[in-house]
């Protein structure tokens, strides 16, 4: 049994190719939402995060044999609770990661943490649009919110449970962009003019994360980009294709 890490769309792809494979799945993500494609491909799908110690539970009582860490990118926690379950059980360990954005533009800015990214908007002031979710939002709001020359735009996925932080947080409803992607660059265009944006703020999240397609749009309008590197983690084997993922799981590699 492979136990596969997912929550994303070229995770989803990946399980259902080692799937096809012949391999028997098991996959997991976070949210209920994210599991409706996963269980509508047939594939095995559990709810929830795990801590280190609980995916080591999880390892032995279902028969894992591997993990294949697809989450996020920037998923740091999981990934370093499934690196230090592969440990512990004693169960090989491969990480499947979309290749990094491969464009250059002096346009854009790399930062390495969401507070460099925040501290960098607040000098530059303007209208920010923020497309780098709800879950680091407040490291944005406690710099960013109530500072003279500076607006906010929170785009997110359309959840109840993101606007309740938003209004815990103090962001009005004029300034959420609630709506779910995937965004072609002409949208990422459209929206940018529509709230007169000056500087965007991204994360490094692939070609599969979109980030081509807001580049592009805040290139054409001449957009300065905060783009924030992912984290740095020690995976050990890293594959960046599926079937480089085949590949490696068919030579049995060792703990």
């Amino acid at each position: 049994m492979i136990y596969v890490i997912a929550g994303t769309s070229d995770a989803r792809e990946l399980a259902i190719t080692l799937r096809d494979a012949g391999h028997d799945i098991m996959a997991s993500v976070v949210t209920d939402n994210a599991a409706i494609s996963l269980r509508e491909a047939n594939i095995e799908t559990v709810v929830g995060r795990l801590t280190a110690e609980e995916m080591t539970v999880f390892i032995e009582q279902r028969g894992i044999e591997m993990i294949v860490d697809a989450s996020h990118p920037f998923a740091e926690e999981a990934s370093k609770n499934a690196v230090k379950a592969s440990r512990i059980s004693r169960v090989p360990y491969i990480r499947y990661e979309r290749e990094e954005y491969q464009g250059q533009t002096g346009q854009i800015t790399h930062v390495s943490s969401y507070k460099e990214a925040a501290l960098l908007a607040k000098e530059k002031k303007g209208t920010v649009m923020l497309t780098t979710g709800s879950k680091t939002l407040q490291i944005f709001t406690e710099h960013l919110l109530n500072v003279n020359g500076v607006r906010l735009i929170a785009r997110m996925l359309p959840r109840k449970d993101n606007m309740e932080k938003c209004e815990v947080l103090g962001v009005e409803q004029k300034n959420i962009v609630a709506i779910q992607g995937p965004f072609s660059k002409e949208l990422n265009i459209a929206l940018f003019k529509q709230y007169s944006v000056t500087l965007m703020i991204t994360k490094e999240s692939g070609k599969v994360g979109s980030v081509d397609e807001k580049v592009e749009a805040a290139k054409e309008l001449n957009i300065p980009i905060v783009m924030i590197s992912r984290p740095k983690i020690d995976y050990g084997i890293v594959c960046r294709s599926y079937e480089d993922v085949l590949e490696t799981i068919n030579q049995k590699v060792e703990v």
